[in-house]
């Protein structure tokens, strides 16, 4: 049996304005780069970046937009898409749960307008057509939007849904207004089960599994269809998230446990801003931690692929 293994990156979007702005020689002459080629070249990690349209006013006024980025590195990006894949995540980073009951337009209209800029800058080549939406959930009609625009496969939440009662103290976060504002019916209150404590209840939509259909995918590189949609979904992930370990020895414990149970496949995530000193959770240990998942996997023996790959 092939052991493979599967690395994204969710909201990304303050390395292209790096790049844009300082315009290196180089593409991976900026840190954040230069760190994923640096493992890259010693474990043959593969990168899904997930990408933000724009910086969120959250963090100041100083927009950014894909818009900006320059195609200066386009050759490097599609000399290099044999490992780094850029996708689509969300238009920015606020609101929590974008597209949970989004229309179709709403979708298509965000979609495109990444991935138009992505063949822009970094060439057709680059582009994952298997998605990580923000938050994860979306609508059934932004579903079949994310199908008509090519996408194969996206990521999904799972477990029992609840009926939601009207308290809203049982969603952190103010969401409880993310479930209510033009809610679908297909929008509802899940459990979650997640190494986050400080959520226990989130909102589904659409890419939604129960939790038998979920676990027949985690470790596997196999997905449910959709009927409704034509998507399929699956856990794209299953392995550590980076940000939530506390540092390289933690990221190798966790992996090393679920190698031992014999996984065919394991995936693995971060977020981008946890790398940057001028986030407020800045973890200056990010850098270790990439190397601990890398170096862990490529020594029990597993192949880093790309979204090409993934079933």
């Amino acid at each position: 049996m092939e052991k493979i293994a599967f690395f994204f990156i969710d909201d990304v979007i303050w390395v292209f304005r790096d790049l844009a702005r300082q315009r290196p020689a180089s593409l991976f002459d900026t840190p954040f780069m230069s760190m994923l080629k640096e493992n890259h070249d010693k474990y043959g990690l593969t990168v899904q970046l997930n990408i933000f349209y724009r910086t969120d006013f959250f963090y100041g006024d100083d927009e950014f937009t894909l818009a900006e980025m320059p195609d200066i590195y386009k050759s490097e990006f599609e000399a290099n898409c044999d490992w780094l894949r850029l996708a689509f995540h969300a238009k920015q980073e606020f609101p929590d749960y974008p597209y949970v009951n989004a229309t179709y337009n709403d979708v298509k209209n965000n979609y495109e307008a990444v991935v138009t800029e992505i063949k822009r800058f970094a060439g057709e080549g680059s582009i994952a057509n298997i998605l990580v939406p923000h938050w994860l959930p979306v609508s059934r009609e932004g579903c079949r939007a994310l199908y008509d625009c090519g996408v194969t496969i996206t990521g999904c939440s799972y477990g029992e849904t609840e009926e939601y009662t009207g308290d809203q103290s049982v969603l952190p976060y103010g969401h409880a207004q993310r479930l209510l504002n033009n809610r679908q019916p297909e929008t509802k209150l899940f459990i979650r089960k997640t190494r986050d404590t400080r959520i226990k209840a989130s909102i589904c939509g659409q890419n939604h599994l129960s939790e038998e259909d979920y676990q027949s995918t985690v470790f596997k590189n196999t997905s449910v269809l959709d009927e409704a949609t034509g998507l399929r979904y699956r856990c794209i992930s299953g392995g550590p998230c980076l940000n939530l370990y506390a540092d390289g020895k933690d990221v190798s414990t966790m992996l090393e446990k679920i190698i031992a149970n014999g996984a065919e496949y394991i995936g693995c995530a971060t977020h981008e801003q946890y790398f940057y000193p001028d986030y407020f959770a800045y973890q200056p240990n990010t850098a270790e931690k990439f190397e601990a998942m890398s170096k862990t996997l490529f020594e029990a023996g597993y192949r880093f692929v790309t979204a090409d790959e993934l079933k």
